[in-house]
């Protein structure tokens, strides 16, 4: 497709909400929290591997506290987001980076999300369903209210754009 209404891959301009990089913090405390605990409490019952064991869950814990520090900050600078007329934009990942668009003619549903840590800090994720076989579009990590008014903006915008006879 080429002309001035193109949708082209390109940086999407927004970042997620500051506060993500803390939900993610936690996110990856619990994922090691939980493993590092059943090796520490195996290790005190199971005497002929306890050192093994509670070895193991020293090297899981020495890793996940890594990560935590380090991959949330990370994926804060890659992950970007955008919505214009004609498509949504968002690029993901911090390795693999995967860059998608959505054009407004394609899009199915438009939800929004809050788990039970991104109640706690005031985040939302809101998913954009479209005919891809790539599965949907998700934006984590935005401010719960800012993702309200993008979900009601992808409803508006939606709704005005005829669809995609292809």
């Amino acid at each position: 497709m080429t002309g001035e209404g193109a949708v082209r891959l390109r940086p999407p301009n927004n970042a997620l909400n500051e506060r993500a990089v803390t939900w993610w913090r936690s996110q990856c405390l619990l994922t090691t929290a939980v493993p590092v605990a059943v090796l520490a409490v195996l290790g005190a019952f199971i005497g002929p591997a306890r050192t093994w064991l509670w070895f193991g869950a020293g090297a899981l814990a020495v890793l996940g506290l890594a990560g935590t520090a380090f991959l949330p900050s990370w994926w804060y600078r890659v992950h970007r987001w955008e919505v214009t007329d004609e498509a949504v934009y968002v690029r993901t990942g911090a390795l693999w980076q995967e860059w998608r668009i959505a054009p407004m003619s394609r899009i199915q549903t438009v939800d929004t999300v809050r788990g039970p840590l991104e109640q706690l800090f005031r985040l939302a994720t809101v998913t954009v369903t479209t005919a891809s076989s790539k599965g949907a579009l998700r934006i984590a990590g935005l401010d719960h209210e800012a993702a309200a008014g993008l979900a009601e903006q992808l409803t508006r915008i939606t709704q005005a754009t005829p669809g995609d006879a292809t």
